[in-house]
C-alpha cells in the first residue's frame, strides 16, 4: 500500500466528513467530497476582543472559511466568547478553532466557546526539554496512559459540545518520548498523533482532522504521505480528513514558493481536505494564495488521454515516497565547463533567448546565472507513455512538448521509463511541456511553476530544471534558483524559517524580519530561524544556524541550532547581538561593497 492510487493518475483521496459549526449557518465540512477549505489564523492580541473581530472580518472578506485563534491561558480561552459573540452578533458565522499549547486547561474553556479545537500532541501533554533518556516499553506505555488521562476530558467535552478538533503534530515540537523512541523523524511525527487519535477513538469520537507541519517542503511531503499510508493500513474507518501546511514558511516569494512546493504537490497527488499558507504578512495575504493553489490543481492533473500505458504504471513508484533520496545518475556535461547528474548540483537550463537578454547583465560574483543553454544542449526529448529508444547514458532527457500529459505525471512516468530500461541518464524538468498561450498573473507563476518542479525535486527527481511559466527573463532565473533554495537543493542566499506570527508573538515579526534581513541577506548559505515565541522555536530551528527568539515581552533569547546560548537581551539589541553571535561562529563576512 502506498501514499496514493498511483504517482501518475489523479485521484483525491476520499475522507470521512468533519463538520465544523452549523454548515446551514456559516459552518464547513471539511472532507469527503467537499471542496479544499481556506483557513488563516488571527495575529494579534487574543485579549484585544475589537481587534481580533477587525482580523476576522478582514479574513472572511478576503475569502477565509475558517479563522484560527490562539489561546495559551484560561484567560485568552475564556475571551473567545467576547470575540464570537461581537462577530455573531454582526452577522459574521465563520467557525473558529483555537490553537492551544501546553494548556489542556485552556483547551476545555475553549471548547465552550468555539467550534474547533487544535491541540499539539507534542506540548498537550508531555513537555519539551530535550532530554535524552531510555524508554522501556513499561515506562513508554505508562506515560500514554497519562495521555489519556489529560486528554479524555477534553475529547469528552467535544462530543457532548458537537466541537470538531485538528490533533496537529509539528516537527518542531515533539514531545522528548518521542523523540527518544523515534528521533526527530516523519514516523515520530505520525505516531505522536496516532497516540492521541487512538484516544479519541477509545472514546468513539470521530469528528477530529490531523496535520503534520514542518518548515521544511520535503519533510512536510515525507509525513503527510506517511500519515496517509499508515492510516489506509489501519483500515477503511482510519480515513480522517487531513490539513495542510507548511510551517514558518517566511514571506514574499520565498514563503509562496515554499508553501506551493509542499501543498500544491500534496493537491496534485489528491492529498489534502484544508489548507493554510503561513506567511509572515498581514493574514489576509494568504487566502489569494491559499485560492491559486486549489484553483490550479485540476490544471496541474489533468486526466491522462485513454491510451494504453505500461502494466507498471499502476503498480510501481520510481521512487521511495517516504525517504527523500536523489535518483542516481550518470553525469552530463551542460555548457560553460559544468556538468549535471551524478553528484553536480541540480542545474538552471535557460533558452536562448532568456541567455541572450542577462547574458550582458551578469558579473564574475553573481551565484544566480544560467548554467546551460537548451538549445545547445544533447538533450534526447521522449514520450514517456512509449518504451525508450535512448541510446545511452550520455544524453540529458526531457518530455517531448506539447504532449497531452500533466507535467508531474510525465516526468515520473519518465523515470519510471528509464528504471524500467535500466537506464541512468539525468533528466531535465520543465515546469510545463508548452509555454503557456496567456501569461499567467505572477503570482499563478510562481506557484504554478514551484509545484511541478518542487514536486519532482522533492520525490528525488530531476537533475536540471527550466521554468517556462515566467515570460520575463532575469525574473524566471530567478524564480529557478529560489525554487531550487527552497525544496534544499541548492543554497546560494540566505535561507529564512520565519513563522507567520500570532496571539503568543513576542514582537512584531514583520518587522524584526525586515530589520535581520537588512543585515543579513548576504550570507550565501546561512539558515536563520525568527520565532515570534517558543512553542515551535527548538525544534523548528534544528537545522538552522541561528535562532532569535521571542523570550519575554521586549526580551529576546538567541539560539545556536536548537540550544539557547543568550537570554533576555533586549529588543532594541537583539538583532546586533545576533549579528555577534554569526561572527563568532565564523560565518559572517561583509557584504560586497555593490
Amino acid at each position: 500500500m502506498n501514499y496514493c492510487a498511483s504517482p501518475y493518475f489523479y485521484r483525491r483521496r476520499l475522507t470521512r466528513e468533519v463538520v465544523v459549526g452549523d454548515p446551514h449557518r456559516g459552518g464547513v465540512i471539511i472532507g469527503g467530497r467537499h471542496p479544499v477549505m481556506k483557513q488563516s489564523m488571527l495575529t494579534c492580541d487574543t485579549m484585544d476582543t475589537e481587534a481580533c473581530v477587525k482580523q476576522t472580518l478582514d479574513l472572511v472578506e478576503a475569502g477565509c472559511q475558517l479563522v484560527r485563534i490562539t489561546a495559551p491561558t484560561v484567560k485568552d480561552a475564556a475571551n473567545l466568547r467576547n470575540i464570537v459573540e461581537k462577530l455573531r452578533a454582526q452577522n459574521c458565522f465563520v467557525p473558529i478553532c483555537a490553537d492551544i499549547h501546553f494548556k489542556p486547561e485552556a483547551a476545555l474553556e475553549a471548547a465552550r466557546w468555539v467550534e474547533k479545537i487544535r491541540i499539539n500532541p507534542g506540548n498537550f501533554v508531555d513537555k519539551k526539554k530535550f532530554e535524552v533518556r531510555e524508554y522501556d516499553d513499561a515506562t513508554y506505555f505508562a506515560e500514554m496512559d497519562r495521555i489519556e488521562e489529560v486528554f479524555a476530558p477534553l475529547v469528552r467535552l467535544c462530543k457532548e459540545l458537537g466541537r470538531a478538533m485538528r490533533i496537529g503534530t509539528n516537527h518542531g515540537s515533539l514531545s522528548d518520548r518521542i523523540l527518544n523512541r523515534y528521533g526527530d523523524t516523519p514516523m515520530g511525527m505520525v505516531e505522536s498523533a496516532l497516540e492521541f487519535a487512538r484516544v479519541a477513538r477509545r472514546l468513539d469520537f470521530h469528528n477530529f482532522c490531523f496535520s503534520m507541519k514542518a518548515s521544511n517542503p520535503k519533510v512536510m511531503i515525507e509525513c503527510y504521505r506517511l500519515l496517509v499510508e499508515k492510516l489506509e493500513k489501519l483500515g477503511p474507518d482510519w480515513n480522517y480528513p487531513v490539513h495542510l501546511g507548511v510551517t514558518e514558511a517566511g514571506e514574499g516569494e520565498d514563503g509562496r514558493i515554499k508553501s506551493a512546493i509542499g501543498i500544491g504537490s500534496l493537491l496534485c497527488d489528491g492529498i489534502g481536505d484544508t489548507i493554510r499558507v503561513s506567511l509572515t504578512e498581514d493574514s489576509p495575504h494568504e487566502i489569494p494564495v491559499c485560492t491559486d493553489l486549489i484553483a490550479q490543481t485540476p490544471e496541474l492533473t489533468a486526466p491522462l488521454p485513454p491510451v494504453a500505458m505500461p502494466e507498471w504504471a499502476f503498480t510501481t513508484w520510481p521512487v521511495d515516497p517516504f525517504n527523500y533520496q536523489r535518483r542516481v545518475t550518470a553525469e552530463v556535461e551542460v555548457g560553460f565547463g559544468l556538468k549535471c547528474g551524478g553528484e553536480h548540483p541540480i542545474r538552471v537550463i535557460v533558452p536562448r533567448n532568456v541567455y541572450q537578454q542577462v547574458a550582458p547583465r551578469l558579473r564574475p560574483q553573481d551565484d544566480v546565472r544560467p548554467e546551460g543553454i537548451y538549445e545547445d544542449l544533447l538533450v534526447w526529448e521522449v514520450d514517456p507513455r512509449e518504451s525508450l529508444q535512448v541510446p545511452d547514458d550520455t544524453h540529458l532527457v526531457t518530455v517531448k512538448d506539447n504532449l497531452p500529459l500533466p507535467a508531474i505525471s510525465a516526468f515520473r512516468l519518465l523515470a519510471g521509463r528509464l528504471q524500467e530500461a535500466g537506464r541512468r541518464n539525468p533528466i531535465l524538468l520543465k515546469d510545463c511541456l508548452a509555454p503557456p498561450a496567456a501569461a499567467l498573473s505572477p503570482a499563478r507563476v510562481l506557484v504554478a511553476s514551484a509545484t511541478v518542479l518542487g514536486s519532482l525535486l522533492a520525490d528525488g527527481i530531476g537533475d536540471a530544471i527550466m521554468v517556462r511559466h515566467e515570460p520575463g527573463a532575469g525574473a524566471s532565473l530567478r524564480l529557478a534558483y529560489n525554487i531550487l533554495q527552497a525544496v534544499g537543493s541548492r543554497s546560494f542566499k540566505t535561507d529564512y524559517v520565519a513563522c507567520p506570527s500570532c496571539g503568543r508573538t513576542l514582537f512584531n515579526l514583520q518587522t524584526v524580519t525586515a530589520r535581520i534581513k537588512a543585515r543579513t541577506e548576504h550570507l550565501k548559505g546561512v539558515k536563520i530561524a525568527i520565532m515570534g515565541c517558543i512553542v515551535n522555536g527548538p525544534g523548528e530551528m534544528a537545522d538552522a544556524d541561528f535562532g532569535y527568539v521571542g523570550g519575554g515581552p521586549g526580551k529576546v533569547n538567541l539560539y545556536v541550532g536548537k540550544k539557547p546560548v543568550r537570554f533576555n537581551i533586549p529588543e532594541a539589541e537583539a538583532v546586533d547581538q545576533l549579528v555577534a553571535l554569526i561572527k563568532e561562529h565564523g560565518k559572517w563576512r561583509e557584504p560586497d561593497a555593490a
